[in-house]
């Protein structure tokens, strides 16, 4: 499954188009993996044993491919409804793709009639994921030697 996003709705500021594919592991596991490489491994250092989990195989994987088809943002929907490995290029960054990838993911939950979303937020990303109607609970922690909280969003059919 494919989605076009451009410009129109907020999704990109440069005009270029934006294409978000949904799919499992095996169709996407190759790209969402160069993304979560890049940002989590490369950038922020995370050890890649911990990025890469048994997990994926179970999970939807929504990626973005840019103009060229090049990977550039990626997220995954385990089947309990949290929301993980949330992932966007730092070339690619504040431009809405994230937030498209994000609901797009909601989008599939609601399909699979889940009524809420949680994910464990990096606290650098609070705001964004608070900008999407996720709403902080519990305390800070560390995960994977960043600071985390866990988020929650109720699902609607209206999304």
């Amino acid at each position: 499954m494919a989605k076009r996003a451009s410009e129109s709705d907020g999704s990109r500021k440069s005009g270029a188009e934006l294409v978000v594919r949904i799919g499992g592991w095996e169709q996407l596991g190759t790209a969402a993996s160069a993304v979560r490489l890049a940002v989590f491994v490369q950038e922020q250092g995370i050890a890649a044993e911990l990025e890469l989990d048994e997990r994926d195989a179970g999970a939807v994987h929504a990626v973005a491919f840019d103009a060229r088809g090049e990977p550039i943002a990626t997220g995954r929907l385990l089947p309990d409804g949290h929301i993980g490995r949330m992932a966007v290029l730092r070339a690619a960054r504040g431009q809405g793709v994230g937030a498209t990838i994000l609901r797009s993911l909601m989008a599939i939950a609601i399909t699979k009639g889940m009524r809420e979303l949680r994910l464990h937020a990096q606290t650098s990303a609070l705001g964004f994921y608070a900008r999407q109607g996720f709403t902080p609970i519990g305390q800070e922690y560390l995960e994977a030697g960043i600071a985390h909280r866990t988020m929650v969003r109720a699902l609607t059919s209206a999304g």
